[in-house]
């Protein structure tokens, strides 16, 4: 299973609070992070059980597509 990039990960947080692609900023909040992680289950079909220290580690978009690359590539 082949993880979102980085154009896909901003294209799924766009649509929280039906944003233009250039208003993500780069740093995520919990609520688009909560958004993101359910955006990726809903597309992939998967449950995602993040720890703390894994979740902590998608703060930003970079952090989130290298995170949900990992995360997705050991799920599959």
């Amino acid at each position: 299973m082949s993880a979102p990039d980085r154009a896909e990960v901003i294209g799924m947080l766009s649509g929280f609070g039906d944003r233009a692609t250039g208003e993500v900023g780069e740093t995520l909040d919990s609520l688009e992070l909560t958004w993101l992680i359910a955006q990726v289950e809903q597309r992939y079909g998967v449950e995602l059980e993040l720890s703390d220290e894994v979740f902590s580690g998608m703060a930003t978009v970079t952090g989130a597509v290298d995170t949900l690359a990992r995360v997705l590539r050991d799920h599959g």
